[in-house]
């Protein structure tokens, strides 16, 4: 019983079924662009080529003669499909861009965590401190206004410069 317990939970985690969900929604999604590629993009591609039909391009490999995939596949003949292979390759390539610019765009809207929120980094000894830190508790540095000293080599003097960090 402890086995049937374990696997509802394992099932039942959010992730599991965001997966299945996004399962059935890219096989949904697929068969759109499978339809985009086959009866909207190819058609007039092959006609630019010379009205060239991509699923009916093969190369026989018997001595019979066939004039469509479908009756060298109802013969039972051996063929090599590369019209199909082309429509395929194109179908991959539109998944792959949507895929791209889906994930693009939800790296995009993401929330920045809130530890970047809350912390910054010391300019002097580089450690994360809170945000609202006047003085850093590691390096005992003024975060509010930072001397530097700046020399040149013609003047003997130093001068120094006032640098706010917000």
């Amino acid at each position: 019983m402890r086995f049937f317990q374990d696997f509802k939970e394992f099932a039942m985690r959010g992730n599991v079924i965001d997966m299945g969900i996004g399962v059935i929604i890219g096989t949904a999604f697929g068969k759109i662009v499978d339809s985009l590629v086959t009866d909207i993009l190819m058609p007039p591609i092959g006609l630019l080529v010379g009205s060239v039909d991509f699923s009916n391009l093969f190369v026989n490999l018997t001595n019979s003669q066939y004039q469509t995939v479908l009756e060298a596949k109802e013969a039972g003949a051996a063929t090599i499909n590369y019209g199909i292979f082309v429509n395929t390759v194109i179908h991959f390539i539109i998944v792959a861009f949507a895929t791209f610019l889906l994930i693009k765009q939800m790296n995009r809207l993401k929330k920045a965590p809130i530890e970047s929120i809350t912390k910054k980094e010391c300019p002097h000894c580089f450690t994360n401190i809170p945000t609202l830190a006047k003085r850093c508790p590691n390096c005992t540095t003024h975060l509010k206004e930072i001397l530097i000293e700046n020399s040149t080599p013609d003047v003997n003097t130093r001068a120094k410069l006032k640098i706010r960090i917000r």
